[in-house]
């Protein structure tokens, strides 16, 4: 492949100034010699094999039909898809790796060419480098109540609801009726043993993925639903139903996995209208257990009345709103001891809405996976404004600009502590400082926005030594010292 560098590398604690050609596409960034690239925990952070602390800028990639995995064709993901995101920067995936895919035909039995399938997709973004999140998708369940997520096998109508036909709902309000609610109770207590399949399911999936490169572990399942008290959650958050039912079902799911695979990162996510009201979340601490993560959703109750067609709140107000959710996911990952992630945000055309979700972001130094690179004629969809083309099997169709909020300058690996950055989507400058710790034997490493710096761009930095690799920008620092950068798109 193809590789761009310049050179003018100063000398430690000097202004070095750097110039740059466009961009290239890429550039190898795949798995090599030495450890397998895994991600950790390390406080709040996720840290490479390294101890680089890496900020994710991803996507979600959830195909919601069978067989729950996307083609090899120009509207599902081949190659140029790899390419495509590598070029504009995205270095994580949320992966649907759904249960009904898994063991479609009995409890604990893997179909493992479901895995084939997605292994196709998985190696062609571990060779750019992006991290791989695996998903236990869901909504709504089951395609009986108008989702997906779990197989027919764990699916069976409760007695009684199954005496009459079941009358679909859009989604979300699928979720809100008795029967599906009825479903999710079942599910927390276990009832005919579903519960057991699910964590049959996740010891399949962690035996076949320990070993994966660029691995950020396993996300157990989709914005679970509380159940019949599902809409007080609204209110109070359910406390009880974290104690009693989540926490509990998590921790299960997490022991299996732990059997398999001892070290990459497990996510829980919270009761679902976390994610769209500012409710406090309640998991707590698990002991002895050091790489758990919060995968927490973030959609403001503007922009979800906007797209429904009831555009009462002004988007403006989403500021407020993502700044409570993100203070809320520090803070609940910090009594769990967990990294967070904001799993899932955006599903918009609101260009207002997803600035206010990056810029936030980037103030709190949260990774992030956007819903979503393609629409994938996703069934469970309040609009059809999600994904970032107007064409899913043409790359050109970008929605230019929702791209460019999405797109930014970042430091993708950082080899130190105390972390900032900010970026500005309008001029494409961008500042950074962190502590360097030399004891890092990997540079840090910036992905440079090309939509923001078609011609180029300056690097100056305070100290050490700069690489340029197109929109890769490695900066190597062998002191122990506070490190500004700053990169300005040249005119």
């Amino acid at each position: 492949m193809r590789k761009l560098t310049a050179g003018l590398v100063a000398s430690l604690l000097a202004l070095v100034v750097v110039g740059t050609a466009v961009p290239a596409a890429s550039a190898d960034t795949g798995p090599g010699s030495g450890p397998t690239p895994q991600l950790r925990r390390d406080g709040r952070f996720m840290v490479d094999e390294h101890g680089r602390i890496v900020i994710v800028h991803g996507l979600n990639f959830v195909w919601k039909k069978a067989p729950y995995v996307p083609p090899n064709t120009a509207a599902g993901f081949t190659a140029a898809d790899a390419d495509w995101l590598y070029a504009h920067g995205f270095n994580g995936a949320r992966i649907g790796m759904l249960w009904a895919g898994v063991t479609p035909n009995a409890p604990g039995v893997a179909d493992t060419s479901y895995f084939d399938k997605w292994d196709r997709v998985i190696d062609l973004m571990t060779a750019k480098g992006i991290w791989i999140q695996l998903d236990q998708h869901q909504d709504m369940w089951h395609e009986t109540y108008g989702g997906e997520g779990v197989p027919g096998w764990a699916a069976k109508r409760p007695a009684l609801f199954n005496l009459l036909p079941y009358t679909k709902l859009p989604f979300p309000m699928g979720y809100w009726t008795p029967e599906v609610s009825t479903v999710f109770d079942n599910f927390w207590a276990n009832k005919g043993g579903v519960q057991d399949g699910w964590v049959a399911f996740w010891k399949l999936v962690a035996e076949r993925y320990r070993n994966q490169p660029y691995s950020m572990g396993y996300d157990l399942m989709n914005e679970p639903w509380a159940g019949l008290e599902g809409l007080l959650c609204i209110a109070g958050g359910c406390a009880l139903t974290y104690q009693t039912e989540l926490q509990p079902a998590m921790t299960r799911a997490m022991k299996a996995v732990r059997q398999a695979d001892p070290h990459n990162i497990v996510w829980w996510e919270p009761q679902q209208f976390a994610a769209g009201t500012t409710v406090p979340t309640y998991y707590q601490r698990v002991a002895d257990e050091q790489n758990l993560g919060l995968s927490w959703h973030n959609y403001c109750t503007a922009v979800f009345l906007e797209s429904t067609g009831i555009p009462l709140v002004p988007t403006s107000s989403c500021r407020q709103f993502t700044t409570d959710r993100e203070n809320n996911a520090l803070r609940q990952s910090a009594t769990m001891g967990a990294v967070p992630l904001m799993s899932e945000w955006g599903a918009t055309d609101n260009i207002e809405a997803v600035s206010i979700d990056a810029d936030v972001a980037d103030e709190k130094q949260m990774g992030w996976m956007y819903w979503a690179y393609k629409r994938w004629d996703d069934p469970t969809t309040a609009d059809t404004a999600q994904g970032l083309f107007t064409d899913d099997a043409d790359l050109s169709s970008t929605k230019d600009a929702k791209l460019r909020q999405l797109v930014r300058t970042y430091p993708q690996a950082t080899a130190g502590r105390d972390l900032t950055y900010d970026y500005d989507p309008a001029t494409g400058k961008f500042t950074m400082s962190f502590h360097a710790d030399p004891s890092i034997d990997a540079p840090t490493r910036i992905f440079v926005s090309p939509l923001t710096a078609p011609h180029g761009y300056s690097v100056v930095t305070s100290a050490g030594a700069v690489t340029e690799n197109g929109s890769y920008v490695d900066l190597d620092v062998d002191t122990d010292t506070v490190v500004h950068v700053t990169i300005t798109p040249l005119p």
